[in-house]
């Protein structure tokens, strides 16, 4: 993610979520986690994905990256406090593995989708303690090709 933050804030964390944008954006597993405390938690709360620790977190991540191969984030607005960013971000990436939403799946198109989504990243002595991830599902869903939305 690119960390679009005030200029001269001077916060401790914005270098810090500048290079986690930024290890995402590689798709450098090894920076990602370097960046996550050892018992760090990472959930998906649209989606319901949830991973303890970083092995489990690196399952997640290798899921992510092999399902959008191109996934890229640009963040939209972020908010630093002591301990705490909030950052909002637009995501944009290819399908490259079907995908499965109840008794409907969509198979890859080619295409390159968006969608947007807010993550809360409270941090622990310079460490991502938990990313919680909330997605605009609707969105999501309508990019991949879902008209049936229940």
């Amino acid at each position: 993610m690119n960390a679009k933050l005030p200029e001269n804030s001077g916060h401790p964390l914005e270098k810090i979520i500048a290079a986690y944008g930024d290890a995402w954006n590689r798709h450098d597993i090894d920076a990602i986690l370097a960046l996550h405390a050892e018992d760090s938690v990472f959930e998906n709360h649209t989606s319901g994905g949830k991973g303890v620790g970083k092995d489990a977190i690196r399952q997640i991540l290798k899921r992510i990256f092999a399902a959008f191969p191109d996934l890229r984030f640009e963040a939209r607005r972020t908010y630093v406090r002591d301990g705490l960013i909030t950052q909002e971000w637009t995501a944009t990436g290819t399908l490259a593995t079907p995908f499965t939403r109840g008794d409907t799946t969509v198979n890859p198109t080619g295409k390159s989708i968006s969608w947007q989504g807010v993550d809360v990243i409270p941090f622990v002595n310079g460490l991502v303690a938990r990313k919680d991830v909330y997605v605009d599902s609707i969105g999501f869903l309508r990019a991949l090709g879902f008209t049936q939305l229940d």
